[in-house]
């Protein structure tokens, strides 16, 4: 059986047999269950839950006059209300610009701006700005070599069990920055990384915290997208297997791809018109700087209840968050084996940033891979996240290179000691 792999978007595609791989579907009941013993708060609210505060909201807080969110075709200021989105997610559907940053946890920030910019997909103009990062033998990885491979090696006994069929294994790398208010320079950083690595969903978000409202600090060069929304239909583009250039894609990459893949699919179908859940682009082959991924993508068109309705994005979040790429099939058994592998959270790595706009009713939000943040702990941090897909086929060792792999380009872009782009 062949499926079409045509795209619109120039990759290079390819053909599998389906007949050699199986396919696995998500339990949507269990994960949420386990979402919330596992402390992702995400699910706690539904569509029918008072707590959504449907009616008789209190309208969001007030945020900094200094937040600012740079996309790729759209620039923000004037930041005039915060909300939590996992609580007040059907304000987002209403008019207006909101700015969103999900934690892989399920922490929910959405900021409303009032002066928007659209400039295309124009590359921003440099200001010139320096940017002075940490040392590049200051970072610090919260697993070792050692302790990732044990993880691999005992998430492979999961599969073995049949208790999973893929997790996405991840480590977070830190560095001391100390930064005044505000944090670090978050313009210098992002186009440094324009400059170094352009992705094609870049972005910043910083707002500083201010009288309680939450802050945030982020500079991403994450190039999957999680969900973009055009009208009533809804696309997704998981990401899933990673070579080295002119490497070739291993039969693991494959099978993890069409796993996430039809993960997506799942994911999707709850808030989709019966039937219209398709793929438009298979296994293609994406070059990027000093890598080479398979991507796949998933449409769906959104059944009436969801077109825009106050139900929309509550539905469309809990049913899909965190993303299927960065969590592993099926979601429920990957989420408890990633609380039991990994020894901090993830914050905005592998979770959700990007931008909706109720009133032209789009939106585009990102995978946050690829992505630094920054934080006042220990009197400043810079942290970077990188992880691996792990099936049955991983050889730990190799997974490990993949990490690698991933993080080295961006964090050499990120240290001080590196020579100005």
């Amino acid at each position: 059986m062949k499926i079409d792999t045509r795209a619109d978007n120039g990759a290079r595609t390819r053909d599998l047999n389906l007949g050699k791989v199986a396919l696995y579907q998500l339990s949507y009941v269990r994960a949420v269950a386990i979402a919330r013993d596992q402390g992702f708060t995400l699910a706690d609210a539904g569509p029918n839950d008072q707590s959504v505060g449907r009616s008789g909201a209190p309208p969001g807080s007030v945020c900094d006059v200094d937040a600012h969110a740079a996309f790729r075709t759209v620039s923000a200021r004037q930041c005039v209300e915060h909300i939590d989105a996992a609580r007040d997610g059907h304000r987002l559907a209403q008019s207006g610009f909101w700015v969103l940053v999900g934690t892989f946890e399920g922490r929910l920030d959405a900021w409303r701006f009032e002066d928007v910019s659209w400039h295309g997909a124009a590359p921003e103009i440099p200001t010139g700005r320096r940017w002075e990062g940490p040392a590049q033998s200051s970072w610090q990885s919260s697993l070792t070599e050692a302790q990732y491979v044990a993880g691999v090696e005992r998430i492979r006994d999961d599969i073995r069990e049949g208790d999973v069929y893929q997790v996405n294994l991840c480590r977070v790398l830190s560095a001391p920055l100390p930064a005044g208010n505000g944090g670090p320079d978050a313009v210098a950083l992002s186009q440094r990384l324009a400059t170094g690595n352009p992705a094609r969903y870049a972005a910043r978000v910083v707002v500083p915290e201010q009288d309680g409202t939450p802050g945030t600090w982020v500079v991403s060069a994450s190039p999957e997208r999680y969900l973009s929304v055009e009208g009533d239909v809804v696309m997704s583009s998981p990401i899933k297997g990673t070579a080295a250039p002119g490497e070739q894609m291993l039969p693991k990459d494959e099978a993890e791809n069409v796993m996430i893949t039809d993960l997506i699919r799942n994911d999707l179908s709850h808030i989709a018109v019966p039937g219209s859940v398709t793929v438009p682009e298979f296994l293609a082959l994406h070059d990027l700087p000093g890598l080479t991924h398979l991507q796949s993508t998933v449409t769906a068109r959104t059944a009436e209840a969801f077109n825009w309705t106050p139900e929309m994005w509550p539905a469309l979040l809990r049913g899909t968050f965190p993303p299927g790429s960065v969590s592993g099939a099926p979601k429920s058994s990957a989420l408890e084996i990633i609380a039991r592998e990994e020894t901090i959270a993830r914050g905005p790595y592998c979770g959700a940033i990007g931008w909706i706009d109720g009133d032209s009713r789009t939106a585009e939000l990102a995978v946050g891979i690829r992505t630094f943040w920054w934080d006042d702990a220990d009197g400043g941090t810079l942290r970077f996240g990188t992880g691996a897909g792990i099936t049955w086929g991983s050889d730990p060792v190799a997974e490990w290179h993949e990490t690698e792999l991933k993080a080295r380009r961006l964090i050499t872009l990120a240290s001080a000691d590196t020579i100005s782009a």
